[in-house]
């Protein structure tokens, strides 16, 4: 097996924001140099930029779409820039809110495409790079509580996040004997654009339906995301940590506070 330490070079996508803007930030916190992705030149991954570069690390940004057939090309990218990589956390994706009934063939693979196609680009890239590099590395991967548990009403979604799932599981048993982990974190409902809500509405939004009685912060993923980044979590590998204040537990139990988990 491959031993060594991997270098503290990161690739967040999905980092202009939300989930993946608090995991590039806190992985510079912790030593990593960062490169931030970009859908369409949005603004905000610049400014994520500027935070890395606050903690004391460098900071790139690159376009990345995670719906395109090119999506692995960003690990060219951050390779070239970061001079090597160490880490990747897939956290880009997107959603939809449609029945299957109604859900028109154009849509499912939209979702599919940026959930499930872009992770599965960019980890391949990364996984050749890592087993070339020899020194081992993580890949993290954004799947969802939906990842198991179905939602009314996001067929398509449900599906990508199982996909996703069981990518990263037979990734983790490919790979193992090159020293590289490969685990997914499924986050529930956390305060986010995506959601509809601030980030500092965490701590204030009521939750009855959820053990924890409200939305989770995206620090709160973002630690656990560091945690398995990290050389504290060099013997996990294959699993899914679900960060969702105990909503799944609720729907496995058949809980009567079925509105709670449904909107999830």
């Amino acid at each position: 097996m491959t031993q060594g330490h991997h270098p503290r070079k990161a690739l967040v996508t999905g980092s202009s924001s939300g989930i993946g803007r608090a995991t590039a930030l806190l992985l510079a916190t912790e030593g990593f140099d960062v490169v931030v992705t970009s859908h369409e030149d949005d603004p905000a991954a610049q400014e994520t930029a500027s935070m890395v570069r606050e903690r004391g690390s460098t900071a790139h940004v690159l376009p990345y779409d995670a719906a395109s057939p090119a999506a692995g090309e960003v690990v060219d990218g951050a390779i070239e820039v970061l001079g090597g990589l160490g880490v990747l956390v897939n956290v880009a994706g997107t959603g939809h809110g449609s029945r299957v009934v109604d859900t028109d063939l154009e849509t499912w693979r939209r979702v599919l495409a940026a959930d499930l196609d872009g992770p599965f680009l960019t980890c391949r890239r990364a996984a050749r790079h890592l087993v070339e590099q020899g020194h081992g590395g993580r890949i993290v991967n954004v799947s969802s509580v939906h990842e198991r548990l179905p939602r009314y009403g996001a067929g398509a979604y449900c599906a990508a996040k199982a996909g996703l799932g069981g990518l990263s599981q037979v990734l983790a048993l490919e790979l193992a004997e090159h020293g590289i982990t490969v685990n997914s974190v499924a986050p529930g409902e956390i305060a986010t654009d995506m959601t509809g809500m601030a980030t500092e509405d965490a701590f204030h939004e009521e939750r009855p339906g959820n053990p924890l009685g409200r939305p989770g912060h995206v620090n709160e993923v973002a630690s656990v995301i560091g945690f398995l980044c990290s050389p504290r979590a060099s013997y996990v590998t294959g699993s899914t940590y679900v960060v969702d204040g105990g909503l799944s537990l609720m729907a496995a139990h058949g809980h009567d506070a079925a509105e709670g988990w449904r909107d999830a």
